[in-house]
């Protein structure tokens, strides 16, 4: 085993912990959990959508989505309104205040991007980029695979 595989993956560990930090820290400012501001993201980029488009999008049970709808509805971020074609369907969109909400932390990553890749050469951002996809593709093939697994009967 080649021991720079672990110093990399150390590296790509304390990534995601400081990451995380910084968003709960942003994302507490607005009252907001990571899967609440998950699902205003997705608004922000979808526009309207059933409960069931974001259940799919977010890779949660119906369920889940209800609850965190009703948490964010509660808070005026989100609204529920009639589907205009469909009318056993319901669609959610965001408030005034969720689309306010929304294009601060659009912004606030803009700023987070240059703060972290600003200093670097555009070959480094394409390397760094283009090798973390790689990384990413093979975590997802991983991680696919011990889901398939753990489903196989014994």
């Amino acid at each position: 085993m080649d021991p720079r595989h672990e110093v990399a993956l150390d590296q790509v560990l304390e990534l995601t912990v400081l990451l995380a930090e910084d968003m709960a820290g942003s994302l507490g400012r607005d009252g907001l959990t990571p899967a609440r501001a998950h699902l205003l993201w997705v608004l922000r980029e979808r526009g309207p959508s059933t409960q069931v488009v974001l259940a799919d999008a977010l890779r949660v049970s119906a369920r889940n989505v209800t609850g965190l709808v009703d948490a964010l509805e509660a808070a005026d971020l989100v609204a529920r309104r009639p589907h205009p074609t469909d009318r056993r369907a319901t669609l959610v969109g965001l408030t005034e205040q969720g689309g306010t909400i929304t294009a601060r932390m659009a912004h606030d990553k803009a700023l987070l991007a240059a703060g972290l890749f600003g200093g670097l050469g555009t070959e480094q951002v394409q390397t760094f980029s283009d090798t973390l996809a790689g990384v990413l593709d093979r975590l997802k093939v991983m991680v696919a695979d011990a889901a398939d697994t753990s489903r196989e009967p014994t």
